[in-house]
């Protein structure tokens, strides 16, 4: 029997058949061994096989092959990666440019990731109902930047409704992961795009201007008119995996088109001569804020360890 793993609650996976039939299921243990290195090895998203028991439930014995997914570092493990979602047409990256603030080092990090496996995102700009002048002056800088970047970016408040009527038909007939810091908004939006689902919404922590996690596990939700939405746990970083060095100039768009007229072809843009990356960002056709997060992603390789500041 195949199906579409659509929940995640840690040790159980919730599959809905083929046949439309929704399941509890577990991975088998020597399953769990075969070489995957990540704390999760089967994802919301993937389509797998199961064979059903007398208890009504099942054991998942197979993953179909991944079109793309969504991975980080495990925050705890750094030898083992965490894979968000598979199967994805796109992800909604949702970032704040105050309470909480989302940094670019992370909003960078995660476009690196996904053009790794080539996931599309949009960045969703939310709460500029909260903004002053100022702030909304640089969510404007930032959105210009990112658009100008090749990526589309939607500024709304997911409290208010402002901006949903740009958002759904992006999501129909496709599989859409939610993703960003804790205290963004996700659950709000979510709430706003799907109103029977009545997710949990919680409060921003007052010390520290910071989200406090209110999804605990990773679930499929369907869209109306066709469709799904992924919900994740707010992340508070992302560390990067399995990336290495001479790839990573490919996944900042921006380096990458410069990268063609350094005088040499492995040059990593940090101290080589004639390197047209450098001379770029000291021209500003390079953002300054892109070119740092480029570097502290070079670095964790050298580290080996996860950023948990980014």
């Amino acid at each position: 029997m195949r199906g579409l793993v659509i929940k995640n609650t840690g040790s159980w996976y919730t599959v809905k058949t083929d046949e439309g039939k929704v399941i509890e299921s577990k991975v088998k243990g020597n399953f769990r061994l075969k070489g995957i290195r990540s704390t999760n090895p089967v994802a919301v998203g993937d389509r797998v096989a199961i064979a059903t028991n007398q208890e009504g439930t099942a054991f998942i014995t197979e993953i179909e092959d991944r079109k793309n997914y969504i991975v980080r570092k495990s925050p705890n493990l750094s030898k083992q990666s965490q894979i968000l979602a598979a199967n994805l047409d796109q992800t909604f990256l949702l970032v704040t440019v105050n309470h909480p603030q989302t940094s670019t080092t992370f909003i960078d990090r995660f476009l690196a990731g996904a053009e790794a496996y080539r996931v599309p995102v949009v960045l969703i700009f939310n709460k500029h109902d909260v903004l002053d002048d100022d702030e909304l002056h640089y969510e404007q800088m930032m959105v210009n930047l990112y658009e100008t970047i090749g990526y589309v970016c939607k500024e709304i408040c997911a409290t208010t409704g402002e901006g949903m009527e740009e958002l759904m038909p992006l999501l129909k007939d496709k599989i859409t992961l939610f993703s960003g810091n804790s205290g963004v908004g996700k659950s709000t939006l979510i709430n706003q795009l799907l109103p029977g689902v009545h997710l949990k919404t919680g409060e921003l922590s007052d010390a520290h201007d910071t989200g406090m996690h209110t999804t605990t596990f990773s679930e499929m939700l369907d869209v109306p008119g066709g469709g799904y939405l992924i919900d994740t746990p707010g992340i508070k970083g992302f560390g990067t995996f399995d990336i290495e060095p001479e790839e990573l100039t490919s996944y900042f768009r921006d380096i990458f088109h410069f990268s063609k007229q350094c005088k040499f072809s492995n040059c990593t843009h940090t101290h080589e001569p004639g390197c047209a990356v450098r001379r770029a960002v000291e021209d500003h056709y390079i953002a300054e804020s892109r070119y740092q997060s480029y570097l502290s992603m070079l670095e964790d390789k050298n580290e080996n360890k996860y950023r948990e500041a980014f």
